[in-house]
Formats: structure tokens, C-alpha cells, sequence
């Protein structure tokens, strides 16, 4: 059997988690499916799946293997991308990874936009707090917030990634309203964790070229910003999120914005692609839409 058409056939059968429904996407027969899963394992010696009548999941070495079939791949589509010129139209499939709260909330109606102009293009976004390997992960383009570590891919800097402080005005009629970081000691405030990092128990705010660091504590704390966000809305408590979450709910005054003689950080935002490929169309197109409609400042 063809060694790639195998590996495309495994990846899509781990994706999907069943051979009829890996051979329904790939128009082919559940046994021809596991025809292609057993011709890997028996070159392999070893077993990929772990199969049952209910169900199947990837053996430790089949999620390796699985991760590498898939950066294998993208390669082999890039490769083949490179006999069209570079002014052909975009066209083919872009793995995409950002921060959840960043994707959903600013880099989405990008895409949308990204979408309409190029119907010839298909994005895989992923959503995650986690640091992904752009390379050994198999994703085109990624977007970080913070600061850049030395490395050889090649940077956009987009927009600042601002935060401010908001509260529901129910929470702040049973509690008061903070006039100064120091007084958010006195608060219940909404904690943002994920598996990388704890909640923060200081919050820093700016006065001019001051430094306060803001005691807070967590009452509660959530790791997905669109829960803390409800939360806020509910009035359990104060939310320091991202200023593009949290507009539309100042503007309908559900929330209301605190401290705003005080300047929370403003974290630096880039977009990274490989600095050792070339730049197909579909991606230099997406660079120049990110850029054009979230270009920095």
C-alpha cells in the first residue's frame, strides 16, 4: 500500500475515532480503512490503536506516531502547493492555533472576512492557552501573546493585547466601587487559571510611570474566559479580562469599567509563520489580512 494514502488513512481514523466513520470521510470501505491501519502497525511492529467493539484510542506510541503523520503531511501538501506560481489564487487547507480567548473574540471575524474572499481556502483553527511547537505540530501560522522567545520563525506584530477591569453593577451596589488598585484587596475577584499558570494574586496597574500591584483574591476562577465572563455578568465578582471581550458589555452596560485613571498591562501580540519554507499563497493572504484588519499600533 502507499505509504502516505496509509498515513492519511490513520490520521483521519484517530481523528474520527472509528474505521466507518474514517472510511465515510474518505469515500473507501471500513475494511480498507483497517486494511491501511494494520499495513502501518505490522511495518511497524507494533500497535497504534487500541480497538474494541465499542470503541478505539491511541496507544502512547500511536499518539507520537499520530502527531508526526500529521506534521508529514502538511509538508507533503505544502510541497505539492509549491507548483502553483506565486501570484496563483490561495487555495488549500491552513492549520491555524491561537490563545482561546484572542481567537474567539478578534481573530474569528477576521477569518470570516478571510473566508468570503478566498472560497478556495479551508482553516483548521485550534483554540488553546497552551504553547504549541508551530513546526513539530504541524500549524502554518500561530498567534502568541507576550513576549518572543529567540527562534527562527518569522514575526507580525499585531496589536497590543490590552486588559481592563470591569464589574456588573449589581456586585458593585452590594459592594462599593474601587477608586484605586489597593481597595480591589477588599473585593471578590474573578481568577483566570489554565494548566500553564495559576491565577494571578497581584494585578498590575500603571499611573503615569507608577507601579501598583493590586492584592486580589479569588473567590472564584475558571479556565475559559467566556465562563469568567459570565461570571462577571452574574456580579460574583471583579473580571480583569481582555479590553475586545469586554467592550460590548461596557457599551450595554452590563459591565462597568473600573479604575480608569489606572493602566492594566497592554501585553504585545505577534503572528508567527516558519521562517524556513516558502510562503504559499493561502498563507501570505492570511498574513495580510491578520495584519491589515489587526496590524500593530
Amino acid at each position: 500500500m502507499d505509504r502516505l494514502q496509509s498515513m492519511a488513512v490513520f490520521v483521519k481514523a484517530a481523528d474520527l475515532g472509528s474505521f466507518a466513520a474514517a472510511g465515510a470521510a474518505l469515500d473507501m470501505s471500513a475494511q480498507m480503512v483497517g486494511k491501511h491501519v494494520n499495513d502501518i502497525e505490522k511495518r511497524l511492529g507494533t500497535r497504534l490503536l487500541n480497538r474494541t467493539t465499542r470503541r478505539q484510542s491511541l496507544t502512547e506510541l500511536g499518539r507520537q506516531y499520530y502527531e508526526r503523520c500529521k506534521s508529514v503531511l502538511a509538508e507533503v501538501e505544502a510541497a505539492d502547493a509549491i507548483a502553483h506560481t506565486q501570484h496563483s489564487a490561495p487555495r488549500g487547507r491552513l492549520r491555524i492555533n491561537a490563545p482561546v480567548t484572542f481567537g474567539t473574540y478578534c481573530l474569528m471575524p477576521v477569518i470570516a472576512d478571510y473566508l468570503n474572499a478566498y472560497p478556495e481556502v479551508q482553516i483548521d483553527l485550534t483554540l488553546s492557552d497552551r504553547v504549541v511547537d508551530l513546526i513539530d505540530e504541524g500549524y502554518e501560522a500561530v498567534i502568541r501573546i507576550g513576549e518572543l522567545a529567540d527562534s527562527s520563525l518569522l514575526s507580525r506584530r499585531l496589536k497590543p493585547y490590552r486588559l481592563i477591569a470591569c464589574a456588573a453593577p449589581q456586585y458593585l451596589q452590594r459592594r462599593g466601587t474601587p477608586t484605586t488598585p489597593t481597595e480591589l484587596a477588599d473585593h471578590d475577584c474573578l481568577g483566570f487559571t489554565y494548566a500553564a499558570r495559576p491565577p494571578a494574586r497581584e494585578w498590575p496597574f500603571m499611573a503615569g510611570d507608577i507601579l501598583h500591584l493590586a492584592q486580589v483574591r479569588n473567590r472564584f476562577q475558571v479556565n475559559d474566559s467566556r465562563a469568567q465572563l459570565a461570571a462577571a455578568r452574574e456580579g460574583i465578582g471583579i473580571i480583569m479580562g481582555a479590553e475586545m471581550m469586554l467592550t460590548e458589555d461596557i457599551q450595554s452596560g452590563r459591565l462597568i469599567r473600573l479604575l480608569p485613571d489606572f493602566d492594566a498591562p497592554a501585553l504585545p501580540v505577534h503572528l508567527l509563520i516558519p521562517g524556513d519554507r516558502r510562503v504559499l499563497p493561502k498563507l501570505r493572504s492570511f498574513v495580510d489580512q491578520v495584519v491589515e484588519q489587526l496590524g500593530g499600533e
